[in-house]
């Protein structure tokens, strides 16, 4: 791919990129994950006036928008994404529940943590602005900790399910064998032993950021717990809001959950009939079982899993690029990762603006999991490299004669997102590269997760009334746990997190399925508008040159003359 003869800037794209510029000032951390240097040592201001400005950010924008000359599709786009992103931005903050935040997988608790993930360490000079960033732990979750108190006074708190799981999560964090100690214990320049000067920051900037942690696990305890609700739903009003941040559209939420319940349905039947492909008069259990003791589709150890996530993501690039997809050259690199984490997530992190640090796929392996099965992780491939988020977010940030910056780099809809991840497993299906029974079936099983998730999300937090299986009536947590394993094949542990998840970041979950649904309606809407000149790679090309817009704004302007 080539890009296109260079787009004049314009003041809509003047406007965005300002935006784009006051947000990363505020937000060091943002700054790292969009890999824009300058901000590497320190961590954003978590009180409440931190959370105030941000807010105040995006309504000196929405007035800046109300006065800008829209030159052509391009800015239309712009403004319709901005009104939607940041007018909702401001309605969570004004109802207060961006201070309130705090859950297992995406809160700034984890978030503080999780940026040290990508700061390079090559070189005793990279281990001293970690060692500067690391001495800034303790103040920000002592302002944190402070806005989780301030939203507490105002009776808004994370249920206790949420406030108890992150308690523990900082006790692993800052236990002998923990993040922290693992960290310090690896501490290197390039495999070489550090200056004594940078070491000797780097303990102390580390044993100070464990012991705010710890204090911060001794914190929430003692402060949010006897605050927090035990009921884990968000409640319907909330539970819009938090539906639009992540769809970037208005759903109908009791028509999603039924549409929810039958495609799982479709789902549970073509597994059962793909489970008789693989052992005859056999179900689900009995496939499982037969592919599980396939050691044509075991790995042993983490090692052989990233060597194996690596292959197979190089090979996706090489089999679809110019056949199936436009890739850009830079976007053709993709660097697989175990993370230093041990929560049981997969996740993608993007390329830097200039693709200096590529796209990377990170596996965060639970504690003591050594053996693993391919059959089941093919998808996940797929999603998190190419077709799904690698080539959607690597697309975006390669087409800067085109975008602006906060449309390149700054603009995630989950349900944009997630959705098209999802849309790339079943494509890869129709292409013909999930033809073996096992890995379809693997694709199968995580759609079925994730239909799930649907049902539960909206049905747990909306208080909707349980399907039939469960008992039906209100839903309860022993409710959803047995929902949730009757639908997934993973271990109790990685379930038990997935479930904590939903129950504490509500709206999330459904926005793949959800996405992807969206996704389907609209290649299936273009197709019927363009009939014999409908092309799938134009169609692909011109919705991911979009970018990630809300779902709505993306419709929009694919569907525009």
């Amino acid at each position: 791919m080539t890009e296109p003869d260079p787009r004049s800037p314009t003041p809509v794209d003047a406007v965005a990129d300002d935006h784009f510029d006051a947000v990363v000032a505020a937000s060091p951390i943002e700054a790292t994950y969009l890999g824009i240097p300058g901000s590497e040592d320190r961590i954003d201001d978590l009180s409440p006036d931190g959370y105030a400005h941000h807010a105040e950010l995006a309504r000196t924008t929405l007035r800046r928008l109300d006065g800008v000359e829209v030159l052509d599709d391009v800015d239309r786009v712009t403004v319709a994404a901005m009104r939607e992103r940041l007018g909702l931005a401001v309605e969570i903050h004004e109802a207060g529940y961006d201070r309130m935040q705090l859950n297992v997988i995406a809160s700034p608790l984890q978030g503080v943590r999780d940026v040290f993930d990508l700061m390079p360490t090559d070189t005793d000079a990279q281990w001293a602005t970690v060692a500067r960033r690391l001495g800034e732990v303790p103040r920000a979750l002592d302002q944190y900790l402070g806005t989780l108190r301030d939203s507490a006074g105002r009776g808004l708190v994370a249920p206790r399910r949420q406030v108890e799981a992150c308690v523990r999560q900082c006790e692993a964090l800052t236990g002998p064998d923990g993040y922290f100690a693992t960290f310090l214990a690896g501490a290197s320049a390039g495999g070489a032993p550090l200056g004594e000067a940078v070491a000797a920051d780097v303990r102390r900037a580390v044993e100070g950021a464990a012991t705010a942690y710890r204090d911060a696990g001794r914190a929430l305890a003692a402060d949010l717990l006897e605050r927090a609700p035990e009921s884990d739903a968000a409640g319907v009003e909330r539970y819009r809001l938090a539906s639009r941040q992540f769809l970037g559209a208005a759903v109908d939420l009791e028509a999603t959950y039924a549409w929810g319940q039958e495609e799982l349905a479709r789902i549970t039947a073509d597994m059962e009939a793909t489970a008789r492909r693989i052992v005859p008069g056999g179900g689900v259990a009995d496939a499982i079982a037969h592919l599980d003791a396939d050691e044509a589709y075991r790995l042993h150890g983490t090692e052989a899993l990233r060597d194996w996530m690596q292959v197979r993501a190089d090979k996706a690039v090489a089999d679809t690029a110019g056949r199936h997809f436009d890739i850009p050259d830079p976007v053709r690199t993709i660097e697989c990762r175990i993370a230093p984490t041990q929560t049981g997530g997969i996740y993608y992190t993007g390329p830097s603006d200039d693709f200096g640090r590529p796209g990377r796929m990170w596996w965060s392996v639970p504690k003591g999991v050594i053996e693993f099965s391919t059959w089941k992780e093919l998808t996940t491939v797929y999603h998190e490299g190419v077709p799904g988020h690698h080539l959607q977010v690597g697309q975006t940030i390669f087409r800067r004669t085109l975008l602006n910056r906060w449309r390149r780099m700054m603009c995630w809809v989950s349900g944009h997102g997630e959705g098209w991840a999802l849309y790339a497993e079943r494509l890869m299906a129709e292409l013909g590269y999930l033809e073996d029974p096992g890995m379809y079936l693997g694709m199968l099983d995580a759609q079925s997760l994730r239909a799930a998730r649907v049902v539960i999300d909206i049905g747990v937090h909306c208080g909707l009334e349980a399907p039939a299986e469960v008992g039906g009536g209100a839903w309860t947590y022993d409710k959803a746990w047995s929902f949730l394993r009757a639908h997934a094949s993973d271990d109790e542990g990685t379930l038990r997190f997935e479930l904590d998840r939903y129950l504490g970041w509500p709206g999330q979950a459904p926005s793949y399925k959800v996405g992807e649904r969206i996704w389907m309606d609209l290649r299936e809407q273009v197709r019927a508008r363009d009939g014999d000149a409908f092309s799938l790679p134009d169609f692909h090309r011109r919705a991911l040159d979009v970018g990630s817009v809300g779902l709505d704004v993306l419709r929009e302007a694919v569907l525009a003359p």
